[in-house]
């Protein structure tokens, strides 16, 4: 990516984000320091504000408005970084993306820490572009499943394969929820994959394909049938979205349906009156 940085149809944005308790500042830490030409992509604004969900897809027309302001256009080739070493949140962005039809979308592997790890140029302060025109997009539904889609597959109507990413003792029951009101607990029949075993500890780099496929079989997953993955608030279950397109796209497993995201998650499940 580094020889393509001043390529006029390249967007890199800076999608790092972190719950208020992880004591980061996702802003300062990109005004100190983040790829050259990055625009930070703020994903609580860019989120929908007609609920209480966090992190809830925003309407097309809120999205378009997102990606105009920030000087994206239809055509743009766009690439997404955090600096969490996990894909916390850039492959949430990656995902929104796609979900609105923008295909031409990728994350960086290993993000901000492996790029400065290998001392590459970093930029400080705040980078704009200017703002271009995005036409309201259409949302690809294939992608997105609801509360009451997901209590169907629960109830044993379609292929339930549920992927809970969220930390083991959370989704143990070990543990409290960061957000208050939320109980602890997990989906009926979902299976933990947690976000941060699908990447390197040691270099935050995905792990490779056949890793990866090899820890969603020991889960009891099938890559070539569909799968729903939620998390706390839909933004890291995300990561396994990326991570089985990494495993189709390598070529060495069937090819099938991609990863639907329940889009408000845990924090929806186990605040309604779901048992």
């Amino acid at each position: 990516m580094a020889a393509h940085l001043s390529d006029a149809d390249l967007v890199v944005l800076d999608c790092s984000w972190y719950l208020p308790s992880s004591g980061r500042n996702a802003d300062a830490e990109y005004e100190a320091a983040h790829i050259p030409g990055a625009v930070r992509f703020d994903l609580d604004a860019a989120s929908a504000t007609d609920t209480d969900l966090p992190h809830m897809l925003p309407s097309a027309e809120h999205f378009s408005v997102t990606l105009e302001r920030l000087g994206i256009r239809p055509t743009d080739r766009v690439i997404c970084y955090d600096s969490s070493g996990v894909n916390l949140s850039a492959a949430r962005v990656w995902w929104m993306f796609r979900v609105f039809g923008h295909r031409s979308v990728a994350v960086l592997d290993g993000g901000f820490l492996a790029w400065s790890a290998v001392t590459r140029p970093v930029q400080r302060g705040i980078v704009r572009r200017q703002s271009a025109g995005y036409p309201k997009p259409e949302v690809d539904p294939a992608l997105v499943r609801d509360r009451a889609q997901v209590e169907r597959l629960v109830a044993g109507d379609g292929i339930a394969q549920i992927a809970d990413c969220r930390p083991a003792p959370r989704f143990r029951g070990e543990v409290d929820e960061p957000r208050p009101g939320v109980r602890r607990g997990h989906v009926p029949g979902s299976r933990n994959v947690p976000y941060a075993d699908l990447t390197d500890p040691a270099t935050g780099m995905m792990r490779s394909p056949a890793a990866l496929h090899a820890l969603l079989v020991e889960q009891g997953f099938d890559v070539a049938q569909p799968i729903v993955a939620l998390c706390g608030s839909g933004t890291s279950a995300c990561a396994l979205a990326l991570a089985v397109e990494v495993i189709r796209e390598s070529g060495a497993r069937a090819v099938g349906p991609p990863v639907a995201v329940y889009d408000g998650s845990w924090s929806e499940w186990g605040s309604a009156g779901n048992a």
